[in-house]
């Protein structure tokens, strides 16, 4: 074997993820991009000019909306469950159990949990058959839960414990020895976290809002089958290009659709880049 044949074996090793990345994101990418300038199999703008009328923008900015609170919802109390987290022991029981379900509840979602949140807090859910009968409180109005504000609530179940997962790492690497030099300098609480600890997060925290953000901006399956009729966000809205008998052979303007999410998340991505490499230099 030669000098050169040895140097590309360990290359080989990357084969099947550069396969995998081919077939489940570059050729999916390159579809939609080609399908979105093309109308009844003709290149056309006809679908790009489309996603400025006020049904495609509607979808778009209740997904913006939406992805921005559960973010910033999401980044505020998982940032201080997580700094409540790191001031335990790190071999404690509490710092275990709160690290294992969040890993648990990050990842839950879909029809499971619509259909948690149907039985806790729908018609005749336990909690609102709970107040009704109790307190003469009726909390399912007017189906809020089948709507833009109950995919808040539901998207902030699992985007606090994703931001536990993302953000621990980062209040792990604050090390003692800094806050113990600055009381020795004479700095309070205050200024240490003002001056020093702050300033080193913040592109952290940043960063993991952006990731919680991109996050709930893709997240289709929970809404799908939470919302049964109408369209509010761009996912669903999307589903219903391709599907409905309403946008019968709109096929190409889903991929618009779709296209102008890539580009949304591409952007988001960009930023939690920058901001992850930011951090890396104080985390090393």
């Amino acid at each position: 074997m030669t000098s050169r044949a040895r140097r590309l074996l360990p290359a080989l090793g990357l084969v099947p993820f550069l396969g995998y990345l081919a077939i489940f994101l570059v050729i999916p990418t390159i579809v939609v991009v080609v399908g979105a300038f093309q109308d009844q199999g003709a290149p056309s703008l006809t679908n790009i000019r489309a996603l400025a009328t006020d049904a495609a923008t509607g979808p778009l900015w209740n997904s913006l909306l939406l992805s921005a609170s559960t973010a910033v919802i999401g980044a505020v109390f998982g940032g201080l469950l997580a700094y409540a987290v790191v001031t335990g022991s790190p071999q404690g029981m509490v710092r275990r159990t709160v690290t294992s379900i969040s890993g648990v509840l990050a990842q839950f979602g879909g029809v499971t949990l619509a259909f948690a949140f149907i039985a806790t807090l729908g018609f005749s859910g336990v909690v609102t058959e709970a107040l009704r009968s109790s307190f003469g409180i009726d909390i399912f109005g007017s189906g809020w839960l089948f709507g833009l504000p109950g995919l808040v609530l539901v998207y902030t179940y699992f985007q606090i414990p994703l931001m536990v997962i993302v953000f621990l790492p980062a209040l792990e690497g604050l090390r003692p020895q800094w806050r113990e030099a600055a009381a020795n300098l004479g700095a309070s609480t205050w200024q240490f976290w003002r001056h020093v600890g702050m300033p080193l997060l913040t592109p952290a925290f940043l960063g993991s809002t952006l990731l919680l953000f991109a996050n709930a901006f893709a997240s289709f399956a929970t809404a799908a089958a939470l919302v049964s009729q109408g369209n509010p966000i761009q996912p669903l809205f999307i589903r219903a290009a391709l599907t409905s008998e309403i946008l019968l052979g709109r096929q190409n303007l889903a991929y618009a659709l779709a296209l102008e999410m890539i580009v949304v998340v591409a952007l988001v991505m960009l930023g939690y880049a920058l901001l992850v490499r930011r951090t890396s230099r104080w985390l090393r």
